[in-house]
């Protein structure tokens, strides 16, 4: 009777999982879609008061980087980015003229003054050198990174995190391995994504972390590597540099506009065999995080299933610009 019980007990389970699963099948958008509203797709000069209209990632370049900033409530954080980004790009663009660049900072949806702390560096610097992409609502760290990047003009794309954790002149580790990468490829549809790394880090973390966190962050780099990604250690290191054809192929086909956007653009990668290096960065932990540890990591690993198996299920389809086939 025992048995029984448990038998029927396992049967309804996995009828239920089979029918969640069906239900996640039949529910997702098979090709990832781009919601941008009117307001997003022009930028104010502060310097005219008039405002202008972004360019798309399917223009050709016309300058050598663009750094995208996502930034979530971020007024107190986000002045010391900016100056030690604008410091190293500054004194880069003073050696050589062709080292041009823009930073574009995408305020999400921000309640407090993100955007007027970006407007008063863009008016300072020029909106040749400094734009900012206030979005009409929230949409997530992936979402903002997203529509940064389809609003950029570089050779390169970089992404780096609003809370400056990253010392920016380690820029040019990235880029040292990216020529490495991209060395004997066609200029204008170079394939190449790096990730700065704190895997480096990693044995410091776990001497300082509890044990409780320590077993969630070794579960979680265990999905990443089962699910995602398996050519990079630390997928989410918010510190990656694209060329423009990688940035093109990928974001318009990233479905997941919250924290695990990272792994999905990876995995992207992957399938389109984009070559990917990474390499280690300084990294220092500024207080403030919107990450709430153990929360945030349970819904990154339900996304992680979620990409492994809509993708395999195909209930998820990349799309490829004929030109890159």
């Amino acid at each position: 009777m025992v048995l029984l019980l448990i038998g029927s007990a396992l049967i309804f389970l996995l009828c239920l999982v089979a029918m969640v699963l069906m239900f996640i099948f039949l529910t997702s958008e098979t090709y990832a879609k781009v919601v941008r509203f009117k307001e997003e797709y022009s930028f104010l000069n502060p310097q005219t008061g008039e405002r202008e209209l972004f360019p798309s990632i399917e223009d050709n370049p016309t300058i050598l980087l663009s750094v995208i900033v996502p930034a979530y409530n971020e007024e107190k954080r986000l002045p010391a980015m900016l100056d030690d980004c604008l410091e190293y790009l500054e004194k880069l663009i003073q050696i050589n003229s062709d080292n041009t660049y823009e930073l574009i900072i995408v305020d999400d949806g921000s309640s407090d003054g993100t955007t007027e702390v970006g407007l008063k560096y863009s008016k300072k610097y020029g909106s040749e050198k400094i734009r900012v992409l206030t979005l009409t609502q929230n949409r997530g760290k992936g979402g903002a990174v997203r529509l940064g990047m389809l609003s950029a003009r570089g050779k390169q794309l970089l992404f780096a995190d609003a809370d400056g954790a990253t010392k920016f002149e380690d820029l040019s580790k990235l880029q040292n391995v990216m020529n490495d990468i991209v060395k004997g490829q066609q200029s204008s549809d170079s394939l190449g994504l790096v990730c700065g790394s704190r895997a480096h880090l990693e044995e410091e973390a776990i001497a300082t972390r509890t044990v409780f966190r320590t077993i969630l962050m070794k579960g979680f780099h265990f999905l990443v590597w089962l699910f995602a990604a398996r050519s990079i250690r630390d997928t989410q290191c918010g510190f990656k540099l694209l060329t423009r054809a990688t940035a093109q192929l990928c974001f318009p086909n990233l479905h997941i506009e919250r924290w695990a956007f990272d792994a999905e653009l990876i995995y992207i990668a992957e399938y389109l065999k984009i070559p990917t290096g990474e390499v280690s960065v300084r990294w220092t932990e500024i207080e403030g995080s919107k990450i709430v540890p153990v929360w945030s990591w349970l819904q990154m690993g339900r996304d992680l299933f979620l990409i492994w198996f809509r993708y395999s299920t195909r209930a998820w389809r990349i799309q490829v610009n004929s030109k890159y086939k």
